[in-house]
């Protein structure tokens, strides 16, 4: 990549990033242009200009990209019920699509000639950002710096700021020992005592919510609203997608909900464990289903429960500029043309139940489904031929001697 001039990196502000910076700078001999996004991750995003302005960066992009983030890629995520290995909400995933697609976006503003991130060469966050980047714009070159330094550790790290005056912020107090991400949508935690699956994690560890145990004695109950699959009201009160997102992550922390402690395969192949804390997401997923459950015809309910394996696949392992996740996400999306109305929910001590449902468009008949006298509203003596209509096939194997018994 001798020809690299300009380069736009993925920064945070942090240790890894701002060594990158300079690496960059002195080994490709470029220009570096630092791209720093807020999804919500709860702490200050613009020290990162000063300290990009401290290493010499002369265009600077910090965005607030919490709106876009929760309505374009968390809210379709969760029309479709998406859950990794039966438990993940994707939090992590999840934002990496709309910082590849900014990369790209900044690197064609500024005339960049590369993408660069700080993702390591172990985990899969180095794929979500490459796909993703190849995706929209198959022309681009990829810096991947943990693919090719011999920096391995945090004490390498810290040397080589100290040789090349890179200011390092020494923090006072205990620092967490656990790798950490943060957005709107979870928080997540690998690393420390955590890389021995049978190690219980430590409760100072979480931080975004209390424990069951500790959570109130008393349940408490909201209302949420739906749009076209899309929560957009808690207790009557409209809300923006990030300010929804927020305030049930504020709800659902108090009350225990959403820590998450798994096993997860990684898509370069390794097994890794790591702890989660989603409380909105938790909660919106219990809603979304029951409103789904008075609004969707059976078919297509089961149709788009059918995809949820492998919509969950595509954007663990990077695939969210697909053709074929956004032709699942057109159809998901059509069927949320009906799912309107209100889902109340109970929330007690790390559990979300649902107490009621109700839309103008539900497709639930108390007519029907009554056990009282329904007037004529179902034949009961129609069900024996249905039986008998299902049963032929089995009847007929049995009859040939291939019963199951």
């Amino acid at each position: 990549m001798s020809d690299i001039n300009k380069v736009v990196l993925a920064y945070s502000g942090g240790l890894d990033t701002s060594v990158i910076v300079r690496w960059l700078q002195e080994t490709y001999q470029c220009e570096v242009v630092t791209f720093t996004a807020d999804l919500g991750q709860g702490e200050e995003v613009e020290p990162a200009r000063a300290k990009a302005e401290a290493l010499g960066v002369q265009e600077i992009y910090i965005e607030d990209l919490r709106e876009e983030f929760v309505s374009d890629y968390v809210f379709p995520m969760f029309r479709a019920n998406t859950i990794y290995e039966g438990e993940y909400l994707l939090g992590t995933s999840i934002a990496r699509p709309l910082i590849a697609k900014r990369l790209v976006e900044i690197a064609e503003e500024t005339g960049a000639d590369a993408i660069s991130h700080g993702a390591t060469g172990k985990g899969n966050d180095q794929v979500r950002f490459e796909l993703g980047a190849y995706a929209l714009n198959p022309a681009v070159q990829v810096i991947a710096p943990w693919r090719e330094w011999d920096l391995t550790s945090r004490e390498t790290l810290l040397a080589y700021c100290e040789t090349h005056k890179i200011p390092v912020e020494q923090k006072r107090g205990k620092k967490s020992p656990y790798s950490m991400d943060a957005n709107l949508l979870h928080i997540s935690y690998e690393g420390a005592v955590l890389e021995d699956p049978w190690a219980e994690p430590e409760e100072d560890m979480w931080r975004w919510s209390v424990s069951p145990e500790a959570a109130p004695d008393r349940a408490e109950e909201i209302i949420l609203g739906y749009q076209n699959g899309d929560p957009v009201s808690i207790n009557g009160q409209t809300m923006s997608p990030a300010t929804l997102l927020a305030e049930l992550n504020a709800i659902g922390g108090r009350h225990g909900i959403g820590r998450l402690d798994i096993v997860e395969n990684r898509y370069v192949g390794m097994k890794s464990r790591g702890c989660y804390e989603t409380p909105g997401g938790t909660i919106m997923l219990k809603a979304h289903r029951a409103l789904e459950s008075i609004t969707l015809d059976r078919e297509v309910a089961h149709f788009k429960d059918s995809l949820i394996a492998k919509y969950a696949d595509l954007v663990y392992n990077g695939y969210w500029w697909s053709p074929e996740r956004l032709m699942m996400q057109a159809a998901i999306n059509e069927s949320q043309a009906v799912v309107n109305g209100e889902v109340r929910l109970k929330l007690y001590k790390g559990s979300v139940a649902v107490t009621g449902r109700r839309s103008d468009q539900s497709l639930f008949d108390e007519a029907i489904a009554t056990f009282e006298d329904d007037a004529g509203a179902y034949d009961q003596k129609d069900a024996e031929g249905f039986i008998k209509l299902n049963a032929l096939r089995l009847r007929t194997a049995a009859k040939k001697g291939r019963s199951l018994r």
